[in-house]
């Protein structure tokens, strides 16, 4: 999205022209084209827990981070598809084996390690990993 494009953007959520956008502008924003957000949501949408208003530079830097995370979110997502083979939404030992082996990633030592990495983390203890327990381990430094 343009700069040139944003700026009509803000603009148009500026409804009293004062140059920034207030939280409970960008609430009735969202709340007309249908996204039903608290107040609180708001708030941690623009990064901070006590907003009185935000201005162009902030609104452009929110935007921008919630495009990058919705697009590396759904990326993400196909991959943790290619994981989950049966279409679970569970990534099990035998599903990440597979899906090593396609990759010609697998070896004897690998299948010892498949538990191993799974159960590092499966936060809840059930034996397989959801998607945000997939996302946690390919982001995990």
């Amino acid at each position: 999205m343009s700069p040139n494009n944003l700026s009509r953007i803000f603009s148009k959520l500026d409804k009293n022209g004062d140059g920034v956008v207030s939280v409970d502008e960008l609430k009735g924003f969202l709340d007309s084209i249908g996204i039903i957000a608290s107040q609180e949501e708001v708030e941690l949408l623009v990064g901070k827990t006590s907003l009185d208003s935000i201005d162009f530079f902030l609104f452009y830097d929110a935007m921008t981070k919630a495009n990058i995370n919705y697009k590396q979110d759904e990326d993400l997502r196909k991959v943790f598809r290619v994981f989950d083979s049966n279409g679970d939404g569970f990534i099990c030992c035998e599903e990440l084996q597979s899906a090593l082996s396609r990759l010609g990633l697998w070896d004897e030592q690998c299948g010892k390690d498949c538990k191993n990495m799974i159960n590092v983390y499966d936060t809840n203890s059930d034996g397989k990993l959801d998607f945000e327990e997939f996302k946690d381990m390919m982001f995990a430094n």
